[in-house]
């Protein structure tokens, strides 16, 4: 069983498929794999901000209930 990868780690990860990607050497067959692989990357890292997003749009009360925070 594999760890699950950090953000930064996918990143990474995204980054270097795209460096194969624009290369342009890959077989046709090795490249669908990886824009396969890197939507997947894309998708996760995209829902973990959408997540972190959530979580810092949330301000503290001093009763220690949390409230929506909106910036204007």
């Amino acid at each position: 069983m594999s760890k699950e990868l950090s953000f930064e780690e996918k990143l990474e990860t995204l980054e270097n498929i795209v460096d194969e990607l624009e290369g342009g050497d890959l077989p046709l067959d090795k490249a669908i794999d990886k824009y396969t692989e890197a939507m997947k990357l894309v998708k996760d890292c995209d829902d973990k901000l959408k997540d972190t997003r959530k979580k810092i749009g949330k301000i503290m009360k001093e009763n220690g209930e949390t409230e929506d925070f909106e910036v204007e």
